[in-house]
């Protein structure tokens, strides 16, 4: 009896086993016996787990070979590290303040690095401290620091001293909670020698010598940073008996974040009366960069290759700088609407809060400028938000749930919220009309169908009393299939309200002809009476609708409370809403409406339900 061959291709546990009785079954020897019944049972399962585990483990093996496959922390960081990739450390938290020392002496005033101010959120109090000594003088007699920035955690100062005898020595900074972007290095001499020289870190390898005074970063396994110096070829070599000294804040990470109010914990100069104001929030607070993010960013940055020359490669750069960046959008000055040459526009959506403030911007624009390329000048902006206004209706079949139309309706505004952080508030995400349909047929089984539209939104801040051009920029096409659609009911533009020099008695609004033109109009009970026919125009075809000179006074109460903006409504030609470079669409679920009716077709019901806006829900 010919044997048959083994069968290895299976990794399934019972195949193996199978596999195995099978071939068993094929020899001479054993073609009698019965393998469920006997000792034989024991020792197959023994072999096919022995085998499931080896093929399990080599399998995973090849996984982690690869940056796309990988999932051990350890892993990603080595192969990122092969692509010249450093991840970045947890960040903290930063404001920017203004402080006045009232009695303050002298021609100069220092401020010491390590300057303590206190804040606290949520009850708790956090320290924030200043990272290098600052020095003013008065001015009119006033003692003041501008613009200070101070980082949220704990001033840290560790030391090494070099042993060129140990050739396993490592320099590692102690804490795991440490942010890098903080760190200093001076190398002293010698115990007896204090003289010191600071040493700065670098990424890649331009320009150095062997004399350059640099280290760089690497994280380790354990997710601790490890300092390296230069060999004497590239960097300039440590000595036996050199001193290294590391100082570096510890930090809190996002716990931080939005802290507003600070206190002095101390003394500046010798100096107690001190006033601060703040001018800019704490924000960039971070956790260490993720997983997923070292596995998408690696490979960006490797292809800029240290240089930003490209928009996606300004995109991957404020990744790396900035890793609280929840979305990038990037592109050169000359696409805007208003052409700016030689400046690149990048727009950042931060992971808390929905803009950057000014430290932080010029922050991120100052570590930009190493990575330049000719007379490109970054400029970084707020995105701008255009909210989708949907009004839908549901049915339901009331029999296939015990659910009445208000919980129905709360499920509902739950599964638009979800749709809304996870899909939408990203510079690339597209409002897909279709797929919004069957999340709300999706969202309980006893949805039978609903009818949703939707109309977007967009507003400006007008400058009182001054007669200014406004320009608002939909970048998508609006509404229009005829020359004149509705222009008796108002067109497809409506307006909050305002009032505007020599006519503050009357509210006016904004509605369009249908021919290309903004009207400006009131109210006369509900007769549209038009102070201005060709306030401003529309261009259908890409949304942008331009109101000329216009001084405005007075801006009214929007939904009930008190407003800064003016409100500018249109519908959309399509349901699908595309957005364009600093835009970001989200659904304005507050503002929308939303009816939930049991199905007058099915179950015998011959009420048509309760239908309930999700104004009144909120």
């Amino acid at each position: 009896m010919a044997s048959t061959k083994l069968d290895i291709t299976e990794l399934d546990f019972d195949q193996i086993k199978t596999n195995l009785k099978v071939f068993l079954q094929s020899q001479p020897e054993f073609s009698d016996y019965n393998f469920e019944g006997s000792g034989f049972a024991v020792l197959l399962d023994l072999l096919a787990y022995n085998t499931h585990y080896l093929g399990f483990n080599a399998n995973m093996l090849a996984n982690e070979m690869y940056l796309d496959s990988a999932d051990v922390r350890a892993n990603i960081v080595s192969l990122a590290k092969m692509l010249g990739y450093t991840p970045s450390s947890a960040k903290a938290p930063t404001a920017s303040i203004d402080i006045v020392v009232n009695d303050a002496k002298g021609t100069t005033l220092t401020m010491n690095k390590g300057s303590v101010f206190t804040s606290s959120v949520d009850g708790t109090t956090y320290n924030f401290i200043t990272n290098t000594d600052t020095t003013t003088s008065p001015v009119d007699g006033i003692y003041k620091f501008s613009s200070v920035p101070i980082s949220e955690g704990t001033p840290v100062t560790f030391r090494y001293t070099v042993d060129t005898l140990d050739p396993d020595q490592k320099y590692l900074i102690p804490s795991i909670d440490a942010d890098t972007t903080t760190l200093q290095i001076k190398v002293q001499k010698s115990l007896t020698d204090t003289t010191s020289e600071t040493y700065t870190s670098v990424s890649g390898l331009l320009n150095l010598n062997n004399e350059s005074q640099i280290y760089f970063l690497s994280e380790t396994d354990t997710g601790k940073f490890e300092v390296k110096f230069g060999d004497g070829i590239i960097g300039k070599k440590l000595e036996h008996g050199n001193i290294i000294i590391m100082d570096y804040i510890v930090t809190n990470k996002l716990e931080a974040n939005g802290a507003n109010l600070f206190n002095p914990a101390g003394n500046i100069g010798g100096f107690s009366n001190i006033t601060v104001t703040t001018v800019s929030e704490a924000q960039g607070g971070s956790l260490p960069e993720t997983k997923e993010s070292i596995r998408f960013n690696a490979p960006l940055q490797y292809t800029a290759q240290d240089r930003a020359v490209t928009t996606s490669d300004y995109e991957t750069k404020v990744m790396s700088i900035y890793p609280n960046t929840q979305s990038v959008s990037a592109w050169g000055g000359e696409d805007d609407e208003t052409p700016v040459y030689g400046i690149v526009k990048i727009a950042i959506k931060p992971m808390s809060g929905s803009s950057l403030t000014t430290q932080t911007k010029a922050d991120i624009v100052k570590q930009l400028k190493e990575y330049n390329v000719a007379s490109v000048s970054p400029v970084i902006v707020d995105p701008e938000i255009t909210s989708i206004v949907i009004n839908s209706t549901a049915k339901y079949d009331e029999r296939a749930t015990t659910k009445d139309a208000n919980t129905i309706k709360a499920d509902i505004i739950n599964t638009l919220g979800t749709y809304n952080v996870s899909t939408l508030q990203k510079f690339d995400s597209m409002f897909r009309h279709s797929k919004v349909v069957k999340l709300i047929d999706d969202t309980d089984n006893s949805i039978l169908s609903n009818i949703t539209t939707l109309k977007i939104r967009k507003s400006f801040i007008p400058t009182l009393n001054s007669s200014l051009k406004y320009s608002v920029f939909f970048r998508n096409a609006v509404y229009n299939p005829h020359t004149g659609h509705n222009s008796t009911a108002g067109g497809v533009v409506t307006s909050s309200g305002f009032k505007v020099q020599g006519s503050i008695t009357n509210e006016q609004f904004l509605d369009d002809d249908g021919n290309g033109n903004i009207r400006r109009y009131y109210l006369s009970g509900a007769t549209r009476v038009y102070t201005n026919s060709t306030q401003g125009t529309i261009n259908y075809t890409n949304g942008e609708i331009t109101i000329n000179s216009l001084q405005i006074t007075e801006i009214s109460n929007i939904r009930g409370s008190a407003s800064t903006v003016i409100e500018l409504t249109v519908q959309p030609a399509s349901n699908d809403i595309v957005p364009v470079r600093d835009q970001i669409l989200e659904l304005d679920i507050p503002n929308s409406t939303i009816l939930v009716e049991k199905d007058s077709f099915v179950g015998g019901s011959s009420d048509a339900g309760v239908g309930y806006t999700t104004t009144s829900a909120y």
